[in-house]
């Protein structure tokens, strides 16, 4: 029985069996690569939805795979999108639970845009017959459509 094992057993910890696969800290999640451009215009619904989201179960050391959805109202800043598939890519070796990865991408899109309001969702693949779905939710949705003027 390994060290890591053992330390464990006494914290009456879970122990995954099989096979170990290494996998990355959360503190690899590359925030870094996400970049702002200015936004002046009407308020509006911004929706972006990837069905290519991976991480690693920190138990099993097995894929977590799923759809990401993220909608938001913008304050003064939108997300550039090839820098949110590059953040979203930095998970892929990361060992994060799938509750904790849908907190993170909240946290680091909601403190780098303050939009008005936003909402992201976790959607995963099934894995041992259970679905997983994960969603957070800040702000309210604009009661304020916009209306589209006729000539």
């Amino acid at each position: 029985m390994n060290d890591q094992k053992k330390l464990r057993l006494r914290k009456r910890e879970p122990i995954a069996e099989g096979r170990i696969f290494r996998f990355e800290k959360p503190d690899s999640i590359r925030t870094d690569f996400l970049t702002v451009i200015p936004y002046r215009g009407m308020e509006q619904s911004i929706q972006y939805k990837t069905s290519e989201f991976s991480a690693v179960c920190p138990f099993s050391g097995l894929p977590d795979i799923g759809t990401i959805f993220v909608e938001y109202i913008p304050g003064s800043k939108i997300v550039e999108l090839k820098s949110l598939k590059y953040y979203l890519v930095s998970f892929r070796n990361v060992g994060i639970y799938q509750e904790e990865a849908t907190n993170r991408i909240f946290k680091d899109l909601y403190l780098l845009l303050r939009p008005k309001y936003m909402k992201v969702a976790t959607i995963y693949n099934t894995r041992g017959g259970i679905d997983s779905t994960c969603s957070i939710e800040r702000g309210r949705k604009s009661s304020n459509r916009s209306r589209i003027l006729k000539p």
